[in-house]
Order: structure tokens, then C-alpha cells, then sequence
């Protein structure tokens, strides 16, 4: 303990004995290591209404402890609770991205039973106390008519076969038509739509971009660009309750998936970046325009 000089007013036993004992605290305090720094420390002791006795301490570097011992514990607590908080935060997500990892493994043999974006229909029907009526019917790639599947990827992927999984050049051009006010479609591949609709719905949010993107990856490394199509084909929303191609085809058309031809194929494809609110037959602008594409590209 470092003290520059002090002062008292008068002088008497009871002073001196209070001395004593304000130096053996100050040196209790330091030696247990409750350690601080103040330029000066003011302490004033009253004897009674006539007399005062002033001490003046200068570069005190131990003070007498402010807490409690009950309020240091009840510190380390919350500081406990908090590290044990963020542990388990940390591991539950790193469970979820594992069990989504493994769903996507387990998706290159099983045909999925339901999505999240069916889930989340279905539970904003209750919400809403409304009626909800799920068709979802799965089918095998060969048999949708290739016709739809180059439809779909003219409209909503152009570079499905040459990317692995992030369009960047689609990207920009999506950017560029929001800027003119022209937008006609979406920046988002095949796989991280397919991703969003098994795992995340349709809520938006940086979250929800991050772990899509923490996947897409592996869905690109474990399906392969085959079962990637024949899935999204399958689970994709196109209209109230329809999902699959082939609920599509026979709810709008009469038919199946397989003997879908162009015209209703780009049709079919036109509405798929606002299912819930798109109709095939109001289509002519979008639906030739990816007709359009669908030449460009050799189909």
C-alpha cells in the first residue's frame, strides 16, 4: 500500500485506535489481491458535532472490497450461465446442421414423405382456421416430360449443369433487372431452392441464407445434378396444396407429368416464383419468354 500523507484534526485514543484499524483492512484488502487505483480517497470521520477528524490518502491502490461476498457469487453465476447458454446454443446448432446433412444423404435413395414449406402451409392453414388440402404425389424423373424439366431449368436456372450450386453470374442479373424494374426471375439455383424447401420454408432472413448456404454444398456433392432436378421437380410448390410435377400436370391440365408438352411445360414454369397467386393461363408473356430461352438453349 502506497499512501502520499495524512492529516488530523485533533488528536485522541479512539483516532488512534481507528488508524490501526483502517491500515490493517487497507492491508487486508491488498494482500487478499482486491486491487484498484484512485487518485485520492477522501475519508472523513465524525466524533461528534464539535470535533472532526480528517484522513487524506494519496495513490491508494487497495481500497476496501465494495461487494459482498453473496454479490461476487451471484456475479460468477450469471457469468456461468451465460458461457453454459452459448456452449449449448453452439451445439445445438452444429446438431441441427449434422441431421440436416444426413437428411440430404439419406434424400439420394428415399423420396421425401414431406418439406418444411409443406409443414408451414399446413400450420399457417390452423392458424388462419382455415381448410387445407395437401397434393403431393412423388414420381421418378423419367417420368416428367423433358419438355417440363428444360422448361423449369430455362425459367429458374439457366446454368443448372455448369455451377455447383451458386450462380454468381445469375446473380448479377438478377440485380440488374431489380435495379430497371424488369424482374423475371430469381437468383436462386435449383439446389438452394430444393434446399430451402426441405429444410427452411419460405422465410426470409439472413439466418436462414446463411445455413441454406452452409448445405447447398453438400447437396451438390452428395445427390448430383440428376437427383437434385428430379427432387426439386417433385417438392416444388405450384399452386394452394399442389406440389410435384405431376400433381401440377393433372391439376391444370388433365394429364401426366409425362405427356406434358411446350406450350403447357413453359406455362407450368411461369408460375413458379408466385405459385399461390400465378395461374398457367395468365402466363403469355413470362410463358414465351421462357420458350424463348428454352431455343436459346437448344430445347
Amino acid at each position: 500500500m502506497r499512501s502520499g500523507y495524512f492529516e488530523i484534526s485533533a488528536g485522541s485514543t479512539s483516532t488512534a485506535a481507528f488508524i490501526l484499524s483502517l491500515h490493517l483492512r487497507l492491508a487486508h484488502h491488498s494482500a487478499s489481491g482486491e486491487v484498484w487505483r484512485a487518485e485520492r480517497l477522501l475519508l472523513t470521520i465524525e466524533r461528534n458535532q464539535q470535533s472532526r477528524h480528517t484522513l487524506i490518502f494519496w495513490n491508494v491502490n487497495s481500497p476496501p472490497n465494495t461487494l459482498g461476498k453473496s454479490q461476487r457469487w451471484k456475479s460468477l453465476l450469471r457469468k456461468g450461465f451465460l458461457r453454459s447458454f452459448l456452449l449449448w446454443l453452439v451445439v445445438a446448432v452444429l446438431a441441427l446442421w449434422s441431421l440436416a446433412a444426413l437428411l440430404l444423404v439419406a434424400a439420394r435413395w428415399i423420396d421425401p414423405p414431406t418439406t418444411a414449406v409443406q409443414i408451414q402451409r399446413r400450420f399457417q392453414a390452423w392458424i388462419d382456421d382455415r381448410q387445407y388440402h395437401k397434393w403431393y404425389e412423388f414420381v421418378p424423373l423419367t417420368q416428367i416430360s423433358p419438355d417440363l424439366q428444360h422448361a423449369v431449368v430455362a425459367a429458374e436456372d439457366a446454368r443448372f449443369y455448369q455451377h455447383n450450386g451458386f450462380d454468381w453470374h445469375e446473380i448479377q442479373i438478377a440485380a440488374q433487372e431489380d435495379l430497371e424494374g424488369d424482374r423475371t426471375r430469381g437468383a436462386s439455383t435449383l439446389t438452394q431452392q430444393l434446399v430451402k424447401n426441405l429444410f427452411f420454408g419460405t422465410t426470409r432472413s439472413i439466418l436462414r441464407k446463411g445455413a441454406e448456404a452452409t448445405l447447398v454444398p453438400v447437396a451438390e456433392f452428395v445427390l448430383g445434378k440428376r437427383r437434385i432436378l428430379e427432387l426439386y421437380l417433385n417438392v416444388v410448390e405450384w399452386g394452394p396444396g399442389i406440389y410435384g410435377a405431376e400433381t401440377a400436370s393433372r391439376f391444370y391440365y388433365g394429364t401426366s407429368a409425362r405427356h406434358i408438352g411446350r406450350q403447357e411445360a413453359a406455362r407450368l414454369a411461369a408460375i413458379l416464383p408466385g405459385p399461390l397467386k400465378r395461374r398457367p393461363e395468365r402466363m403469355n408473356r413470362y410463358s414465351s419468354i421462357i420458350l424463348n430461352r428454352m431455343s436459346q438453349m437448344g430445347w
